[in-house]
């Protein structure tokens, strides 16, 4: 990671067994504990129940950065 040593633990769908995202399992910079227990969901392994994407279609949002914390 570009922000630093990160332990992470993978989170991964009950239904298919497939790899959905990660966990932050521990920060191992003092600036990046605020990561810790918190996931990232990667949005295009996702479906609803219905089998449709959860997309946003041609938005792209950036919610924060690393460097807002600086």
């Amino acid at each position: 990671m570009m922000t630093g040593m990160h332990t992470v633990a993978d989170i991964f769908c009950v239904g298919c067994g497939s790899n959905v995202g990660w966990k932050y399992e521990a920060a191992h910079e003092k600036a990046q504990k605020y990561k810790e227990g918190k996931f990232v969901l990667e949005r295009f392994k996702i479906s609803g129940s219905d089998g449709s994407n959860y997309w946003v279609a041609n938005e792209t949002r950036v919610v924060a950065s690393d460097a807002d914390d600086a």
